[in-house]
């Protein structure tokens, strides 16, 4: 593993005290293991050098996070059900929950300039969670069935997660209540139509609710 994955590893422990941020970074050498761990944080010079200047190096830790969160669901012991692989996916938020919000409208802000905001990061994420979902629970839909299937996941596991920033003592509720009444319709265009609703309403959510836009 090259030091800069390692150091990413060790700094996505730390966002729950410190954010998204470079700050957490910098704090990444100084949880290495002995004898490397260093006595004095990353220079801002390092963190730009390693990691990207400014808010880049931001954006490549949350896309680590995001990673780790792909790895959890293909980590799911065989047998789980779908409930059981978007509920932990839902667990690994809880202790960043806080710094969420920011997090994915930096993803949404353009590197530079002003708005307009870029979706596509927020369906990315959206549909490799529904994605891997359905491969850690054997689901074998075929052609346009597969399509229908993962946008109508896309879509409850956004809105649980928009869910789950404002209220996330009933988010696990909210997740199978929609599983629930998702398992009762037939997967067909209905079902896309209705995760593009879903999702345009989170992601929206989700922006407003991060106080910077």
């Amino acid at each position: 593993m090259s030091t800069r994955s390692r150091l990413l590893q060790h700094a996505i422990p730390l966002i729950k005290t410190h954010g998204f941020t470079r700050e957490a970074l910098a704090r990444s050498v100084l949880v290495l293991p002995s004898p490397e761990a260093h006595p004095e944080p990353l220079s801002e010079t390092a963190i730009s050098a390693l990691f990207g200047h400014g808010d880049l190096a931001r954006r490549t830790l949350i896309r680590a996070w995001l990673d780790g969160g792909v790895q959890k669901i293909q980590a799911a012991p065989p047998g789980s059900t779908m409930k059981q692989v978007l509920r932990a996916r839902l667990e690994l938020n809880e202790p960043v929950l806080q710094h969420l919000p920011e997090a994915f409208a930096l993803l949404a802000s353009p590197n530079s300039g002003l708005p307009p905001l870029d979706p596509r990061p927020a369906f990315q994420h959206a549909t490799k969670v529904a994605d891997e979902a359905c491969y850690a629970t054997g689901d074998a839909s075929l052609q346009l069935a597969w399509f229908a299937r993962r946008a109508s996941l896309a879509a409850i596991y956004s809105t649980a997660e928009l869910h789950q920033l404002t209220s996330p003592k009933t988010a696990y509720a909210f997740l199978d209540s929609l599983l629930d009444s998702s398992s009762s319709l037939k997967s067909t265009l209905d079902e896309v139509n209705l995760f593009s609703s879903y999702f345009v309403k989170s992601w929206a959510g989700i922006l407003k609710s991060s106080g910077v836009f």
